[in-house]
């Protein structure tokens, strides 16, 4: 079965960007063949507290979709790598308002005359 992941790497700033993709490419491959990875690289920014030392982190966004037998592997890769500061891996869930259901004892909101 297929979901939908984001994950957020946190890698060392010393790394420039071709070294960060790198890096990407060798982690998306264990996620399989054709998957479709939309990646957004947010750059160098200063981290709220030192991770290992570091006080600037470089920061990439990663969605896509894989099956959940993979995600174990690919997670012991990232966590080998020691280029990577942090990182998470969350269920990227996608909603959409269908109806609005009123609260029980809401107040409905007055109609205005154009009077």
């Amino acid at each position: 079965m297929t979901r939908r992941y984001e994950v957020v790497y946190i890698f060392d700033s010393a790394l420039e960007e071709p070294a960060v993709n790198e890096r990407l490419a060798r982690f998306n491959a264990l996620l399989g063949e054709g998957t479709e990875i939309a990646t957004n690289h947010w750059g160098k920014r200063t981290l709220a507290y030192p991770i290992k030392r570091r006080d600037v982190g470089y920061y990439v966004v990663a969605k896509f979709e894989a099956a959940t037998e993979l995600l174990p592997e690919f997670e012991r890769a990232i966590k080998l790598d020691g280029s990577v500061l942090r990182f998470l891996v969350v269920l990227a869930e996608e909603y959409t308002v269908t109806a609005r259901v009123p609260l029980e004892g809401a107040v409905a909101p007055a109609e205005e005359d154009d009077e």
